[in-house]
């Protein structure tokens, strides 16, 4: 209920209509003792002095005030001069106008009768003993967590429907379907909402090449992926403007600074080149690309790894790299969620990985992103987010 500083009902809510059996028409612009005055059957009736001292302490205070459970009969609408038993856990909200004194007051009552007269020791209406006041409040304290549970609930379903579209927007990548051979995956870090700041992306470019990126924004949610989609926006428009990924990498640092959330974003960019055979590539602070050989054997695409975005000085060029591959070789990019766990040295995180590609090396791409998921521990979800890009080369 809505209360002016006269104590005059100016608003209810439904809930107030239906738990008093009461009508809104009949209810606003009445003074609140008049709608709602003690029963006059019983005499050691407390309810309006009550909840008077509570309504002027926060007229005076200015603060909230939480009353103890309390008993307060109520007319019953249809029988004049007939009350029924009701017990109240009640919390009164004091509303500050422009001129900083109380304009309206919020007065929230959670009716616990039924509680009341279901306790063995409450049933006879007498005064509540400490213990029993308590008892009653954890009572209408565990309903209303229900209710707001249920309320969140509805709200995280929503927020899912929303996070669930924008991932699939984010994540299209039109020229995928194109490579037969290629494996994505992409997991939320478990407990998050299926969005994250992990992307990953496949282009074709002129002249017999593709671009494959990954990268990785800190932290999770919808703020991450905005930040995400941003990053992967541009970067995806500037590789095809350049020639070599670390000029790309330069561009998209520049961006980064004026992105806010896009500091220390990590990324790797590599263009490979299918007529000559070669793999260009430079990282932003992002785990190395791994090439796994058929035979098991492999090699870390380490030699040209940088900070992360907007970590450098504007003016210092990322650094270039590439190398030759060989028909049937695999192409794996990954960001840090599939390997690191913590407590544990990098170097450890890498050779744990390296082993289950070497042990996998056979499989097609499909078959081998799975295998790391399963063998790292990570099928169901980690710590952190993981995109990862398999390519049979």
């Amino acid at each position: 209920m809505v209360l002016g500083p006269d104590l005059v009902l100016t608003d209810v809510n439904e809930a107030a209509c239906r738990v008093t059996g009461r009508t809104r028409e009949d209810l606003v612009g009445r003074y609140l003792f008049d709608a709602f005055p003690d029963n006059p059957a019983d005499p050691d009736a407390d309810g309006v002095q009550n909840l008077r001292t509570s309504l002027y302490r926060v007229l005076s205070s200015k603060e909230p005030d939480t009353m103890a459970p309390m008993k307060y009969d109520i007319p019953v609408a249809d029988r004049p001069g007939v009350f029924e038993e009701r017990w109240w856990s009640a919390i009164n909200t004091p509303v500050l106008g422009p001129d900083g004194q109380v304009q309206w007051i919020l007065h929230r009552g959670e009716d616990v009768t039924s509680f009341i007269r279901s306790h063995p020791r409450l049933r006879d209406g007498g005064a509540l003993s400490d213990v029993e006041a308590r008892e009653v409040e954890l009572y209408a304290r565990a309903r209303e967590l229900k209710r707001l549970n249920e309320e969140l609930r509805k709200a995280h379903a929503r927020e899912r429907r929303i996070a669930l579209t924008l991932q699939e927007a984010m994540l299209h990548s039109p020229h995928l379907p194109r490579h037969r051979d290629t494996a994505v995956r992409y997991l939320p870090a478990a407990g998050s909402l299926n969005v994250c700041g992990d992307w990953y992306e496949v282009i074709d470019l002129p002249d017999n090449r593709c671009a494959v990126a990954v990268g990785d924004v800190v932290g999770h949610g919808l703020e991450a992926a905005a930040v995400m989609g941003m990053l992967r926006s541009a970067l995806s428009a500037v590789v095809r403007a350049v020639e070599r990924p670390a000029r790309a990498l330069d561009i998209l640092s520049l961006y980064a600074r004026d992105v806010e959330g896009a500091l220390a974003t990590t990324v790797v960019q590599a263009v490979v080149d299918i007529r000559a055979r070669r793999i260009m590539y430079s990282s932003a602070g992002h785990p190395p690309p791994i090439l796994l050989h058929p035979d098991g054997t492999f090699d870390l695409l380490d030699q040209a790894t940088d900070p992360p975005l907007g970590a450098r000085p504007q003016d210092v060029p990322h650094p270039h790299a590439d190398l030759p591959y060989n028909q049937g070789d695999t192409f794996v990019l990954y960001t840090d969620g599939l390997i690191e766990r913590r407590g544990e040295d990098i170097d450890d995180s890498l050779q744990r990985l390296t082993d289950v590609l070497t042990r996998h090396a056979d499989n097609e791409p499909e078959g081998l992103a799975d295998a790391l998921l399963a063998d790292l521990g990570v099928s169901r979800g980690a710590r952190d987010d993981i995109a990862l890009v398999v390519i049979r080369l």
